[in-house]
């Protein structure tokens, strides 16, 4: 085949939009322009079955019940939602919220906002392997503890947290347990049931829908204590006002549909990648290291460090492949990745680190020729 350059390896930043997803979307953007909350015409009751048909097919990708998926503007969104609304109930009752180091901006700023406002936030460590110590969460279990609020897989190093573990904890604890799951929804199996989850983040982009629309998971039960936002028509179970719209719910639901068909081929597909990848660089590179868990991880996403090499001089020789060296969001924060800092990794071994994430319309050829051309560009630089 002939490549196509650059190679776009920075799928955990987001996702080519997959051709049917805008296919399924395109009559939302033209014929179908009803408002989904018009309920006294045809033209609103299009665009209102169609999200509900949107909302069984995502619903259905975790375990819920499409009463329980909110949408929102995407994860970020659904992140603040779910840490402040539930601070919000739970003020001055149940004032602790439990998170991880390595989450998500939105997450640790989101517990920030609710610190200042008299929440007493604890941020568990991790280990080397970028997991949460779970006696050490079940040790900050507390009478007073309102959310666990702990990623499914991170977004910088890949790592999958022991989510049914943690819900188990959680539920026996009587705490909620909320998991921002924007970069394992559709590419591991989730059940929020089976999980004791809660609340659960979700986005579109990250799973080749579009950008601009993602979801909050909430158990039915927990609804009611989730303190809204954003006040205005009552959408969404008035937990979340504003016009939807059915464009972008069409084409997350399609995503949903396409990612429960593909999933375990595709898991399989990024297995063979990754050792692929993996086993071209290191026959030349031996010391190229994996950040993170070899083994609790989801092995789209490759987090490596090669020491003595600075990454931003890497990625400016690079130019022939599209990654990054960390989360798109903190791509204009300087200094070393604040997750990698975490794991122990050293200041300067993280300035040499790249993040490569692969993605279903990656191909074997690319990979390969992504895998030489590092290679050589490493080696070049050392």
């Amino acid at each position: 085949m002939t490549l196509k350059f650059p190679i776009y390896l920075d799928n955990q930043a987001t996702t080519p939009q997959d051709p049917k997803v805008l296919e399924a979307m395109l009559p939302f953007m033209s014929g179908k322009f009803g408002n989904p909350h018009s309920t006294t015409h045809s033209y609103g009751w299009e665009g209102a079955a169609a999200i509900d048909v949107a909302r069984e097919k995502i619903a259905s990708l975790i375990g819920a019940g499409p009463e329980e998926i909110i949408f929102t503007s995407g994860a970020t969104e659904a992140n603040n939602l779910a840490i402040k609304g539930i601070f919000g109930t739970f003020k001055g009752k149940k004032d602790r919220i439990i998170t991880a180091k390595t989450e998500h901006s939105c997450v640790l700023e989101s517990a920030a906002a609710i610190a200042a406002d008299g929440a007493d936030v604890i941020s568990l460590g991790v280990g080397k392997d970028g997991l949460i110590s779970l006696e050490g969460l079940e040790k900050n279990l507390t009478d007073e503890t309102a959310l666990v609020s702990i990623m499914a897989v991170n977004n910088e190093i890949g790592v999958i947290q022991p989510l049914e573990e943690i819900g188990k904890l959680c539920r026996n604890k009587g705490v909620l347990f909320h998991s921002d799951a924007a970069q394992a929804f559709g590419k591991i199996p989730l059940n929020v049931g089976d999980m004791n989850i809660d609340l659960m983040s979700l986005s579109a982009h990250k799973i080749y829908g579009p950008k601009g629309v993602g979801a909050l998971y909430v158990r039915k039960k927990v609804q009611r204590l989730l303190t809204p936002h954003m006040a205005g028509g009552g959408q969404e179970r008035g937990i979340r006002s504003g016009t939807l719209s059915p464009a972008l719910c069409v084409g997350f639901g399609m995503a949903a549909e396409i990612a429960a068909a593909e999933m375990d081929a595709e898991l399989k597909r990024m297995a063979a990648m990754s050792a692929k990848f993996l086993g071209t660089l290191r026959e030349v590179l031996s010391n190229a290291t994996l950040n993170g868990s070899g083994k609790a991880r989801w092995p789209g996403n490759l987090n490596l460090t090669f020491p003595g090499i600075n990454g931003d001089l890497l990625i400016s020789n690079l130019k022939n492949i599209a990654i990054s060296s960390g989360a798109a969001c903190a791509s204009a924060v300087e200094g070393p990745s604040y997750v990698l800092e975490a794991l122990g990794v050293s200041e300067a071994d993280a300035s040499s680190s790249l993040r490569i994430g692969f993605g279903r319309f990656t191909s074997e050829e690319e990979a390969s020729y992504a895998a030489e051309y590092l290679r050589k560009t490493v080696g070049d630089l050392s």
